[in-house]
Parts: structure tokens; sequence; C-alpha cells
């Protein structure tokens, strides 16, 4: 059933030319994706990456039109499998109607990429991304589902400050987000407490952005807040996450063909388990950053590098559980305007993030390398 829906992503990924063409005021876009994972030591992503794993296909088709000067309406399919994460099932990435009453006020509503830090509501795009996994620290790729849309209506804009003050952009939202039952937080809740879910937990989310293009040319800075909760009910419990408040700080310089890049990223909050009518109180707590680098060294050839950092103040840092410390190397070659690869190298030390028992039966070493690759197909 996955091949058969991805064959039929593929085939709507030809026709998109064909189908633009009929209908012009409509926007047709999509890819397919192929990567493979070879670990040394530990099985990542529950999939067994020490043997080397292919298990890990992407296809997605988006459509947009705009109905008039001020509304466009749009959504995007997309159909996964990341090791056990995934299935057959053909998921709604988001489904938006967005109106533009001026460059200052607009307003869009559905199901919502949420913009949080740099890159989350861009995750879904691997066409625009050197990175095969994004900084797992920030962004982890096993719930990304999860992190990238929520229900709900957002408002935002952007205000001209003028030639030496340059120029801000805002944003404000609200709605509601689920875990994805198929994604790594599921599993983990499942691994940890003995949980499995029919219907996905959830809860509300709040969360702003603001971001200056300054004045020096190529220079963003910017900072992002999310407020949310969440909660779940199994046969064999529930569990609870009171409200709480993340933030996160980026910047961002371009010049020529350099991009360099920086963020940072808390999260911390209260988690009460109820497993047979007990209440289990604890606590989760990370503080995450990144710093990483681009060059294009040729007009189809890129390459770049980054440093990943992940700590849990809460626990021993001198423990390998409670860190991820990860150093990577990239390179992406674009064959033409459709075709592309990526080939990636990870040095990991330590294993609080990306790791589950389930495949690791006989326990975690601190250490591991990722070779990753990657092909891909997009228009």
């Amino acid at each position: 059933m996955f091949r058969r829906i991805l064959v039929l992503i593929a085939l709507s990924l030809c026709a998109g030319t064909t189908l633009a063409q009929d209908l012009s005021s409509i926007q047709v876009h999509g890819f397919v994706t192929q990567g493979f994972l070879y670990s040394s030591n530990n099985n990542l992503f529950t999939m067994k990456t020490s043997e080397g794993s292919a298990r890990w296909t992407d296809g997605a088709i988006s459509f947009s039109d705009t109905l008039t000067d001020k509304l466009r309406i749009g959504i995007q399919l997309h159909v996964y499998q990341f090791g056990e994460f995934g299935g057959p099932n053909l998921q709604i990435d988001w489904a938006t109607g967005d109106y533009s009453a001026s460059e200052k006020i607009r307003f869009v509503a559905g199901k919502v990429k949420t913009v949080f830090g740099l890159y989350n509501d861009s995750q879904d795009v691997d066409t625009v991304h050197l990175w095969i996994l994004l900084p797992e620290s920030v962004y982890p790729t096993d719930n990304k589902s999860f992190l990238l849309a929520h229900y709900g209506g957002d408002f935002y804009g952007a205000v001209n400050a003028g030639k030496h003050l340059g120029k801000l952009s805002y944003r404000g939202y609200a709605g509601y987000r689920s875990l994805d039952l198929n994604g790594g937080y599921v599993k983990q809740i499942s691994e940890l407490a003995g949980m499995t879910f029919a219907i996905a937990p959830g809860g509300n989310v709040f969360g702003g952005d603001l971001r200056w293009q300054t004045p020096v040319k190529g220079l963003l800075v910017g900072g992002s807040a999310i407020t949310s909760n969440l909660d779940g009910t199994s046969p064999q419990g529930s569990f609870h996450i009171p409200y709480a408040t993340d933030p996160a700080a980026y910047a961002k310089y371009e010049r020529g063909k350099l991009v360099a890049v920086g963020e940072y990223r808390r999260t911390k909050g209260q988690i009460n388990l109820n497993v047979g009518g007990f209440i289990v109180p604890g606590k989760f707590d990370s503080e995450s950053w990144y710093l990483m680098s681009s060059y294009r060294i040729l007009e189809k050839l890129q390459a770049g590098a980054y440093y990943s950092h992940q700590i849990n103040p809460l626990g021993d840092s001198s423990l390998p559980a409670n860190f991820s410390k990860e150093w990577v190397i990239s390179g992406r070659y674009d064959f033409n305007s459709f075709f592309y690869a990526k080939l990636e190298d990870h040095i990991i030390n330590g294993t609080e993030l990306s790791y589950y028992g389930s495949t690791n039966p006989s326990g975690l070493k601190p250490k591991s390398n990722l070779l990753a690759a990657k092909v891909g197909f997009s228009f």
C-alpha cells in the first residue's frame, strides 16, 4: 500500500507541469525522496542502522491557488516511512486559507505551519536544505509531523522601518495540535510508561515570532516563544503536561555564497503520569543549540558543517544519557532543477537523542558514527 501511494505521488509529480498549464492559476509542487542510513555501534530512529537501512522514504504533493488578489488557499498531502514511524496513511501536512489585508496585516487559518525558530515551518521541504538531517537537538526528525503545524489561526505581517533600521516581521498564533500516533513521542511514552493510544494525545498551543532584517546586509536576528499543554488517555493510564513556555533565539548571516546560522532553544516542563490511579509527577528539561555554516562551491555543489548540542540540566551531565553532542559535515549536488543527491557524516557523542530501546535491546554505547545518504526528485 505504501509503495502504491508513492507511485501515485510520483505520477502526480510527472503530471504537475501539464496540470499547471491546463489550470494556470493552480500551483502544483511535490517531491519524492529516498534515504539510506548506516551507523556504527548503535541503531538510530528505530531502524537497524548498524546493518544499513533504507527504511526512509518520503513523498508529498501540494496544491495552491490564488482565488482573489487577497486570498490564497493551499494543501499539502504527505506519506512517509521512517523506520517504524509513518506508514501507508496519507497525511495532511498543512491546509490553509491565507488573506492579505496589506503587507502589515495578514491572516491565515486551517492547519497552519508553526513558525518557531528558523526552520520549523520548512522542515517538510527537503529540497530547500543542504542537510539530510537538520540539527536533532532543535529539529528532531522522528517528531517532525507533530512539530510542523497546528490547527488554528495566525496573524502576521511586516513593517519596513527604513533604510537605516531595516525590516521587522511578526507573527502570532493560537490553536490546537496533537501527537502523531506513528511518531517518536508516542513511541517514547509507550516504551517508558507502557501506554498505548487509540486517540492521539493533544493540547492547546499559543506562540509568536519576531524577526529583524537588520541594516547590516544579510544579517537576520529573531526570537520565538511557544506556550502549550498536552493530555493523553490510554487503557493503561493517562498523562498531563501543564502549560509551559519554551523560548528560542536565532541569527542568520548570508553573504555571497556563504551562510552562517546559530540557534538556541530551551524546553522544560512537568509531566504527571496517572497509572493505576496513582499520580507519578516528573519533570523534563533540555537546553539545545547549534552552529552551522554552508558554502556554495559551484552552481550545483554545496558543502557545509554544523555542531549540535543538547544537555539535560536535571541529570548528571557526565552521563551519556543526559547529553548529545554531534559534529556533522554535509554535501549536496544538484544534477538539474529536478534531481539532487546528498551525503552526510555524523559523529555523535551521547545517547539522549534519536535512540529507542526496541532496536537497542543490549543497551547503548556512548559514541556512534552515522553515514546518511539521500536522493530526491522535486518540481
